[in-house]
């Protein structure tokens, strides 16, 4: 039985919970996860956790927001007027929306604030700028 390395094919239970216990996502309710490491598919500190782990294996590790989803970044927040989106959609403070880049590419961004004339979107990923824990449990290797 050999070790979790670059290149392999691996299947894990985890349990992601914030600083305050708060679990933000796990797999024990349904399939493990499966991805190939060093394919970039999952957050490296999660990555950089499988490695070196044999099936069966459980271990408990802190991913700092540099290895996780990055600092939250404050020009990642805009503020645009409400007459800019369309008339059928109604937008609420903790909806997700799809903006357009002048490239065409859609970006995703949560609804922050909303006042008569304006809508503050935050372009950030909700874990970003966080400290991320994670149980995790490597199950088989391909």
């Amino acid at each position: 039985m050999g070790q979790a390395k670059l290149g392999d094919t691996v299947k894990v239970h985890y349990t992601g919970k914030l600083d305050d216990g708060t679990v933000f996502d796990t797999s024990v309710e349904r399939e493990p996860l499966q991805f190939s490491i060093g394919e970039g598919l999952v957050i490296p500190g999660f990555e950089q956790a499988v490695v070196g782990m044999t099936p069966g294996e459980s271990k408990r590790t802190n991913i700092p927001a540099d290895e996780a989803y990055g600092p939250y970044r404050p020009e990642l927040v805009m503020v645009v007027d409400k007459e800019r989106i369309p008339t059928d959609v109604s937008v609420e403070v903790g909806q997700m929306l799809q903006i357009s880049q002048s490239n065409g590419q859609a970006i995703p961004v949560v609804v922050t604030e909303v006042s008569d004339s304006q809508i503050t979107l935050d372009a950030n990923h909700p874990l970003a700028g966080q400290e991320l824990i994670f149980d995790i449990q490597l199950v088989q290797i391909d």
